[in-house]
């Protein structure tokens, strides 16, 4: 009973704390047929929340062609696809209009990363 107790007292917790740890988040602004999209999500993608990057600003995708998410106001949507924007606590801290391939696409988000306040830079432990 009191397992059962504690699983459900983490089970409500869960959420709170895991929108606390995880305030930067790598938008991801792409559309249908996007051919650089297609090939970001065929090269990156699969490792993408496998790597420290993708720990410490976990991908969002957002479909231009949609209307603009209601928490995302403050962040000007681009045309050109696919954008990466960094955001942290709903400010854009970095932005890159482009898939530049895999061999640059690393170091320009490390770059982007490396805007984030300290406060959040040792995601890994």
């Amino acid at each position: 009973m009191k397992l059962r107790l504690l699983f459900s007292a983490l089970l409500l917790l869960a959420p709170w704390s895991a929108s606390v740890a995880q305030a930067a988040e790598l938008i991801m602004l792409e559309r249908p047929g996007c051919s650089w999209c297609l090939r970001w999500n065929r090269e990156i993608a699969p490792i993408y929340p496998k790597t420290s990057e993708g720990r410490r600003a976990p991908l969002r995708r957002v479909d231009v062609t949609e209307p603009w998410p209601a928490d995302l106001t403050d962040i000007a949507g681009d045309a050109y696809t696919p954008t990466f924007i960094v955001v942290e606590n709903g400010a854009e801290i970095a932005r890159l209009r482009g898939y530049p391939g895999a061999h640059f696409f690393w170091p320009l988000l490390n770059e982007m990363l490396g805007k984030l306040p300290a406060s959040g830079a040792a995601a890994d432990g």
